[in-house]
This record gives C-alpha cells, structure tokens and sequence, in this order.
C-alpha cells in the first residue's frame, strides 16, 4: 500500500514539471459612453449649513470669512436724482379750485371722502422686515453693529434733508391743512426702509425681498395722494430722498467699517439675461382735458327749448373737467428667448385728478337757490307775481348745502401684453422698447351733493281749459315743520372699457447682474366714450313735498329737474415718464 502511494506520487510529479507556465491575460478595455440611471449627488452648502438661530448680539461685530469687501461706489447708483428732480419739476401743476371752504380753506383740493390710516403703518414696512429677519438669525449682508450704524445714518440723513425743505418751500398741503406739503415724509420713511431691505436681503438672499420693500413704498406713496396729504410731486420728491440717503449712508459705511462686519456679499446672476419683472412710478402727461361741447348734450334741444345758452368759450362756465398730471404705477415683467426678442405683459393703474371742473365746482347755498328762478316762473305763468327774494324770504328750504367727493381721480386699470425687445449697448446699458396691447377699465369721478333744510310746501289751485292752463292761483311756500337731510348724484364722470395700445422706450442700467434701474418714456393710445351726469337740484326732491316738486317740475317743462347727461368718443394719448426698479431672473 505505501509503495503503491509513493509510485502515484512519483506519476504526478513528474506531470507537474511537464505542465505549460500558467500566462496573465489582459482583455482589451475600450471607452465607451455609459447613461448613469440615478440622480447625481448635489451638494446644496445652503442647505447643509446650520439651521438659523435667533441672533441677540447687538453689540458684538462678527465677519464671516471670504465676504469680499464693499467699495464705496459699487452700491451708489444716483438713480434718486432724477426721482427728486422729476418731483420739483412738477411742483408747479397745483389744483386752483375750491369746492369745499369748509374752516376757510380756500383755493384747496377737494376733501375727498377716501381715508386710510394703513400709510401710517406701511411707512415703516422695510425696517420691520429687516429687523425681524436679523432676530431670527437670518443673515444679511451686515451684522449688528454695522446694520444699526448705516440705518441710523440712513434716517437721519432723510430727516434732515426732508424737513430741511419742507419749512424752506412751506407748500400747502392739497387738503389745506399745513404748509409742509413738499417732500413727502411718509414716502422718503418707506423708501428708506424699502432701501435698506433691498441692501441687506435683497441683494444677498433673493431679490424678491427688494420687489416687496419697494412696492409697499410706492403703494405708500400712492396712498398719501389718495389720502390727500400730498401731491404727486411730493411723492415723487420723497421716494428720491429716501433712496439717494439710504445709498449715501451705507456709502459712508463701507468706508467707516470697511471689510469689518460683513456677512454675506451679493448674489451673482447672469449678466447676459434680460428677462425682468419690475415695479414702477410715473408721471402721466398727455390727455389732461376732457371737454364736451354744446353737441355732445344728450336731448339738447329740450334744453335750448327752455332758454339755456351752452358757452364753452367761458372758462368758469365750460363743459369739461381739466386734471392735473396723472400719477401712474406698473407691474410690469417679460421672458426673454434671447439677447433681443422676448413676450411680456404689464399691470397699469393710471390717476388723474381734477383740477378744474369749471361750472361744476359751485356747489353753494347761492348757487343751490338758482332753483328758485324756476319756481319764480311758474308763479308768473299762472298769474301770481313773486320776486325771487320774496321767496327767499320765506324761508329757503336749504340750511346748508355742500359737496362730499368720493373721488376725485378719474382711474384707469389696464392690462396689457405683447412683444419686448432689447438692444445692449454694453454690459451694464441697454436700450428697450415693446409693442403691447390691452383692455382699458376706468374708475368714475363722483361728487355727492348734500342738503340740510326745512321741507316746504306750496299750496295751489289751478283752471285748466283743454289742458292748458288759463289761472290759478298758488301760495308762498310754507314750512311742514319737517327737516330732511339729503345726498345725492351731483356729478359723476365715467367712461366705457376699451382697447389699449401701447408702445414705449426705455434706457437700463444694470448696476448688479441681478438689479437694474429703467428710466422710461411710454406711449399710450385709446378710445373711449365719456359720459357726465349733472344733477344740480337734487335736493328739491327732498326739499319740497312730492305734490310741490311734480307742479313744478311739471309747469317748468325744465330737463335739469332730470339731470344733464353729456356724452364723447374721444382718442386719449397718454405719455408716461418714470423709473423702474427691476430684478433679472
């Protein structure tokens, strides 16, 4: 058995050292293009950065690494100049008319019947936001030390220079109250405030914290229009102020605190694109008269039946409403498929108010008594003389008449789309224009009429021979004892909805690949047809029992018992000039 084993063992040897050397083969490797089936792995460093904490330190300077420093022209952009300017260049197109004398105000805008108190909040928007941001540990682009410093500077600068003006210019208000008109000190507040968000989170974080700060800032301003605390002018002036001392205060930061303070530098966006959403302010011109003539009198001849004489060439006694220079904002943006061509749309509210209503300003106890004149004549057609004064002796029933103004801006909401183009002039200028078209919506004009007084009546007895009337005889208006107190539809001014077409040209300075500025020049074009409703003796519907007022309005055949109607097609051209305030996405 062992030998049979070692005799095996010996075999199998023996094959070992007649077996081949075992060969290494490499196989050929070429490339080839694989598709990967899972998402890459992204690293988001925004996501995977410590959540926020809420930050308290308002004393210790903090600077994170690798902020790049600010040079003190990378942030000034002058574009408040011209904003202020604009506003000075306006001063002059006040209103010259005078509806209400209440407390002796003279000369005045109307007091209109629009009140708001949300300015007195919405001033102080952008700050809030800030502040709440910075507590919550959201990082802007200073910290504390250096936020409070430039901020204070920013409100101190605007208060000196607001007030500053304002008791050097006295310009009255438009609802007569004060002599401090010019600049707008609530705007300049919200469009510091609006400044300081757009520095600290909109250039940093997202440039939608700019677009919210500076469109509650004009809302602000709009609203203090509305309100009338202030003419356009003095918004405009305001919005300049506040951003030209918001710039020049962080200005002078980046040259105390230099690189010290800084926690986050601007975001980068593409340079190249110019799509936009923006927000704007502007100055309406063009189409500031709405006149009607003789002919465009609904039921004209009815009127010359009874002896009235149409004069439009009497400035005190014309037809038509003259407003002042329109206060108009936008929201406006376009997607741009290149460099040059690209399709957009634009919200517009376009307001002009009134600033000349001729004729129907003369709302008076002596112009409301003109309506004697008609009951005067009646007395004489049935053959009982009375002098008007004999009338006004016996009591008028007007006490106290005056006009309540709901609103006194003839508004237009249009919206708009169409084609954009862009031509660059360098890398920080472009030119741009657009062809658009849109539906017009107008807001009424409206004036309310109000009366207080003693209701009379007028007793008669009339002969009739085949209808018509042969004597009579009829008494002196009497008291009832009773009171009445009345509104009414004195006038209104309305049109209807149309078509818009509009064009424009516009310069853009990009002063941050994600930020621009645009100054503008539009143009505006549509038809419409206005209608004006007179009503000026309203109150005797009140002021008379129903029997007294039907004989009179019956004998007198008079169509103003009615109301005058006045109706116009008319092609309004609208330019627009104003300032954007634009994002890039």
């Amino acid at each position: 058995m062992i030998v049979a084993i070692a005799m095996t063992t010996g075999i199998q040897a023996e094959k070992v050292w007649e077996m081949e050397p075992l060969k290494l083969q490499v196989p050929e490797m070429k490339p080839e293009l694989v598709q990967i089936t899972e998402d890459p792995i992204v690293f988001d460093f925004e996501e995977m950065a410590p959540e926020p904490k809420m930050d308290f330190d308002f004393f210790k300077q903090k600077t994170n690494p690798d902020v790049k420093p600010y040079k003190v022209m990378d942030d000034l952009t002058f574009v408040g100049i011209p904003i202020f300017a604009a506003g000075w260049a306006i001063k002059g197109d006040k209103a010259m008319f005078r509806v209400n004398d209440e407390n002796g105000k003279k000369n005045t805008q109307l007091l209109t019947d629009f009140k708001t108190s949300i300015d007195d909040y919405t001033q102080y928007f952008g700050p809030a936001l800030t502040v709440g941001l910075k507590l919550g540990g959201y990082e802007g682009r200073s910290d504390w030390p250096r936020f409070a410093a430039s901020a204070a500077m920013s409100y101190g600068i605007m208060a000196a220079l607001v007030n500053g003006i304002k008791y050097t210019a006295k310009e009255m208000r438009p609802d007569g109250s004060t002599a401090n008109s010019w600049p707008s000190g609530h705007t300049a507040t919200s469009f510091v405030g609006a400044t300081i968000l757009h520095k600290e989170y909109g250039l940093t974080r997202s440039p939608w914290f700019s677009v919210a700060g500076y469109g509650v800032a004009t809302a602000t301003g709009v609203m203090r229009v509305l309100n009338n605390r202030h003419w356009v002018s003095d918004v405009l002036s305001g919005a300049g102020i506040g951003i030209m001392s918001t710039e020049l205060a962080y200005a002078l930061s980046d040259v105390f605190f230099k690189g010290k303070g800084l926690l986050r530098n601007d975001l980068v966006g593409d340079i190249n694109n110019p799509s936009f959403f923006s927000i704007s302010m502007g100055l309406g011109l063009g189409g500031k008269n709405i006149g009607f003539d003789a002919n465009d009198v609904v039921n004209k001849e009815a009127f010359e039946a009874v002896g009235y004489v149409f004069d439009g060439d009497d400035e005190d006694n014309n037809l038509g409403i003259n407003f002042r220079a329109a206060t108009v904002v936008d929201a406006e943006g376009a997607y741009f498929i290149n460099k040059y061509v690209g399709f957009g749309g634009r919200l517009r509210v376009r307001a002009m108010s009134a600033k000349s209503f001729g004729q129907y300003a003369d709302i008076s106890s002596e112009a409301m008594l003109t309506g004697w004149d008609e009951i005067t004549a009646v007395y004489s057609l049935i053959g009982t003389p009375v002098s008007e004064s004999d009338l006004i002796a016996g009591g008028s029933p007007v006490d106290e008449v005056g006009g309540i103004v709901r609103s006194d801006h003839l508004t237009e909401f249009t919206g708009s789309a169409g084609i954009y183009f862009n031509i660059p002039l360098c890398s920080q200028l472009a030119l741009g224009t657009k062809l658009l078209v849109g539906r017009s919506i107008t807001q009424e004009l409206d004036i309310d009429g109000y009366a207080k007084g003693h209701v009379k009546n007028i007793n008669y007895q009339l002969q009739l021979q085949n209808g018509d009337i042969v004597g009579g005889t009829m008494d002196k208006p009497v008291s009832t004892g009773q009171t009445y107190d009345t509104q009414w539809n004195y006038m209104t001014l309305g049109a209807n909805n149309s078509t818009s077409w509009g064009t424009g040209i516009s310069l853009t300075y990009r002063y941050k690949s994600n930020f621009a500025w645009k100054l503008f020049l539009d143009y505006d074009l549509t038809e419409k047809t206005y209608t004006l409703n007179y009503d000026p003796y309203g109150y005797l519907r009140d002021g008379l029992t129903k029997p007294s007022y039907d004989i009179i309005k019956m004998l007198t055949e008079d169509p103003m018992f009615n109301g005058m109607e006045l109706s116009k097609r008319k092609n309004m051209h609208y330019f627009t000039l104003g300032a954007s305030f634009a994002i890039n996405f």
